[in-house]
């Protein structure tokens, strides 16, 4: 059994989804302890319940410490099933972070793929959807992964709701990454508001539009207005399309005018185009498990986190893997696996 510490690096959320998930794939036994420790509530709260228990449904693992605030957790994979999952997160819970950890072992299943996630599509301190679809998606599609992603509904905190439904077709094998400077062909996006004026989401697009077309860049960022949500909300993600991918978003909140909205997405992506580098910090962090799969993988991040960090610890743990990282914590770094 694989012993994990929960508060190694970022000893936060994503230390466990990712570990759980390389769990699945490698069905190796984990043990992890002090789970969250480094957070004010430490231990496991819902939405990091929900992702272990979507990844232990699929890979049919007996868990001992999946409750509310446990700070331990034994996990008991066994094979990877195809098939139609399930899953609600409640309430604004993240899809999208649940998505993260079951997306890394599906990839070698027995069958295709079927999931259906309800609970918050475009919340605070997840990836929105749109980010997820137009740019996480497309860098692991140049690597072989086969997954298309729908929007059902959208959901919003704090009622959340949304739906999102995910296919994906298992393959034989990844392909290695290589990718080190960033080129830019257009810049596109999507602006949505829903419950909410049209206008809100026109506002959020045309800023972003502005602020970009003042660094010299030009957008097409398609508006998106729907009244079909549980409760009201906004958001806008951009992304570059050229060699790679890298995104800017930015979610509405109240007090927040749209046009500041639509700024901070818009200011985001500049500052990951002015790096200059192949993938955004959020890409960074999200491909290391891929590139261990895939192997003899290098890419050049525009800023190392330590989310990133802390991922390359689990998987050279729980996979044998060897990454080698040239750059500092904050700065531009080239990450490159065996």
């Amino acid at each position: 059994m694989i012993e994990i510490d929960g508060s190694h690096g970022e000893g936060g959320g994503a230390l466990l989804r990712i570990s759980t998930a390389l769990s699945a794939l490698t069905m190796n036994p984990i043990h992890i302890t002090n789970i969250r420790a480094n957070r004010p509530r430490s231990g496991l709260m819902p939405q990091h319940l929900n992702a272990v228990k979507a990844v232990a449904g699929l890979s049919n693992a007996r868990v001992e410490g999946l409750e509310i605030e446990s700070k331990e957790l034994f996990f008991y994979p066994e094979n990877v099933k195809g098939g139609t999952y399930n899953i609600d997160v409640k309430t604004a819970g993240s899809v999208t972070l649940v998505l993260q950890a079951f997306m890394i072992p599906v990839v070698f299943a027995d069958a295709p793929v079927n999931i259906k996630i309800r609970g918050g599509t475009d919340v605070r301190w997840s990836p929105p959807v749109n980010y997820l679809q137009q740019v996480t998606l497309p860098v692991l599609r140049s690597m072989g992964y086969n997954a298309e992603l729908d929007i059902i509904r959208r959901g919003h905190y704090p009622r959340g709701g949304g739906i999102i439904n995910v296919k994906i077709n298992p393959v034989k094998k990844l392909n290695p990454i290589n990718i080190g400077d960033l080129e830019v062909d257009k810049i596109r996006g999507i602006s949505h508001a829903v419950k909410l004026p049209e206008h809100v989401a026109v506002r959020q697009a045309e800023s972003a539009e502005k602020v970009l077309k003042a660094n010299g860049f030009d957008a097409e960022i398609e508006v998106e207005h729907s009244d079909n949500t549980l409760g009201p909300g906004s958001g806008i993600v951009l992304w570059t399309e050229g060699n790679t991918r890298v995104g800017g978003s930015s979610i509405g909140e109240r007090g927040v005018r749209a046009e500041k909205v639509g700024e901070i997405a818009a200011e985001e992506l500049l500052y990951n185009i002015s790096r200059g580098a192949a993938v955004d910090k959020y890409i960074g962090d999200q491909i290391i498990p891929y590139m261990a799969i895939a192997g003899k993988s290098r890419v050049k991040t525009a800023e190392l986190t330590l989310h990133a960090v802390t991922n390359i610890f689990v998987t050279e743990k729980i996979m044998g893997k060897k990454f080698d990282v040239d750059g500092k914590v904050g700065e531009i770094a080239i990450i490159s696996a065996d």
